[in-house]
């Protein structure tokens, strides 16, 4: 027969609980333990997201400010550059780029136009609609919106359609710094014509400077200095030198 005695006060054991610092550094292991398994998917789940949030942040600021379909005018050092916006903060525009010829990356296409891309873009005559953020567009300039609209005689086209037009003419492009330019295909997409204010007032200014009464005088003043040195005295020199001083007298 066995026979239970009750245990002493001297016989119990106290259970002991772990300590909050104990508790802190058992989570912290569990913590590390977790990033160790998968550090960078997390890191760039985090990352993405920000990025994510930030680049919809962006498109909404733009958004609230430009229409889609919106002309967009920002200056230039020499010129005045024009682009359609398009919504979501981004812009068609078409500008001189030598690098669709020489290339067919579209990574490397679609950085930056430098300027010697544009400058020999500008000489070869070639270029590119292409759509940029506002941001890379206006490249820090202050732009004005549909500047163009009391200027034109014409109504401008329904904002949905000025878009659709841009983005269909997205791609390789003859250009041409007087007769199709960016200011030619922004008057397209918006108002059904090409046409450029800037061609016009180069082309006038440039009219001014050369049919004026003064060049024609100092060209008749030149003509027999010119004959004397080139020792010719046949007909068509002759009426050359004479014809062409009348011709800007009359013209200006």
């Amino acid at each position: 027969m066995v026979i239970l005695q009750p245990f002493s006060q001297q016989d119990k054991t106290p259970v002991r609980t772990p300590g909050p610092v104990l508790v802190l550094v058992l989570v912290l292991v569990l913590v590390l333990r977790l990033l160790s398994m998968f550090p960078l998917q997390l890191l760039a789940l985090i990352f993405i997201s920000s990025a994510a949030d930030e680049e919809e942040e962006e498109e909404e600021k733009y958004d609230l400010v430009f229409r889609r379909g919106d002309l967009l005018e920002v200056p230039r050092t020499l010129f005045t550059h024009f682009g359609i916006y398009l919504g979501g903060g981004r812009v068609a525009h078409f500008i001189p780029d030598i690098l669709p010829v020489v290339s067919s990356d579209p990574v490397l296409i679609q950085q930056m136009v430098t300027n010697t891309r544009l400058i020999l873009g500008v000489l070869a005559k070639c270029g590119s609609v292409r759509v940029d953020s506002v941001d890379d567009f206006a490249y820090g300039a202050e732009i004005v919106v549909n500047p163009m609209d009391k200027m034109c005689g014409g109504a401008a086209l329904q904002g949905e359609e000025v878009a659709r037009r841009a983005e269909r003419l997205r791609g390789d492009v003859a250009y041409s710094l007087l007769w199709y330019n960016c200011e030619h295909f922004v008057m397209y997409c918006r108002y059904g014509t090409v046409m450029s204010f800037q061609t016009f007032q180069f082309c006038k200014s440039l009219r001014k400077l050369l049919l004026s009464r003064r060049v024609a005088v100092a060209m008749a003043a030149l003509a027999p200095a010119v004959l004397l040195y080139l020792g010719s005295a046949e007909t068509w020199s002759i009426l050359m030198v004479v014809l062409l001083p009348f011709l800007l007298w009359m013209a200006s």
